[in-house]
């Protein structure tokens, strides 16, 4: 049943990548068009990580400090780590927002919101989804701050290469697949029963 669950979550962000791809292609993004949206919907990443760090009902605080003293898996640690994360993962896209407002006017808005109003949905979808099955897996609250930092390393790709290999269709469905691959492969992680990453041994 929780394998369905996952492939049935996971088949939704497939889809919304490749309506992503599709808008993309049809309309002829520019590079800002895309590095904007992947900066919103990695937002939308950290938003529900946030929710997801307050849902913990038991995890395991192995290997994470606070203040450079072992944390304890109490509900101050997970508070202080949900808080934690939205200012840190904030400030980091309020720094990523600073470096491409140049671009801004050059990004077509309403593609923007519309693909990230597709992927706000199946982040909706797959967390009422998997959110009782997630509470009763014991995770580490470390790897579950750090987590989605992984999930948008494409955009990072991008922002560094972009400029240089935006020319045309061929490569910019080449980064929206690399984005779609880490996507579901993260996604795979976070949601395997057994993953060692949020073992509490």
């Amino acid at each position: 049943m929780a394998t369905i669950k996952n492939n049935y979550s996971t088949y939704s962000l497939i889809l919304a990548n490749l309506a992503t791809i599709v808008l993309a292609v049809a309309q002829g993004w520019n590079f800002s068009t895309l590095i904007w949206s992947y900066w919103l919907q990695s937002l939308i990443i950290g938003l529900f990580q946030f929710f997801k760090i307050l849902d913990l009902k038991q995890f395991s605080a192995k290997g994470f400090k606070i203040n450079n003293r072992p944390a304890k898996p109490t509900p101050g640690t997970k508070y202080f780590t949900a808080v934690f994360f939205v200012i840190h993962f904030g400030g980091f896209h309020f720094v990523y927002s600073v470096f491409l407002a140049s671009s801004a006017r050059q990004a077509e808005w309403g593609s923007i919101l519309l693909v990230s109003a597709v992927f706000l949905a199946n982040h909706l979808f797959s967390y009422f989804r998997n959110r009782e099955e997630d509470r009763q897996k014991i995770k580490n609250i470390g790897t579950m701050l750090f987590f989605p930092y992984a999930r948008i390393i494409p955009m990072h790709l991008t922002i560094l290469f972009g400029f240089f290999l935006i020319g045309g269709p061929i490569s910019l469905v080449f980064f929206l697949l690399l984005k779609t691959a880490a996507d579901v492969v993260m996604h795979k992680i976070e949601h395997r029963q057994n993953q060692i990453l949020f073992s509490q041994s």
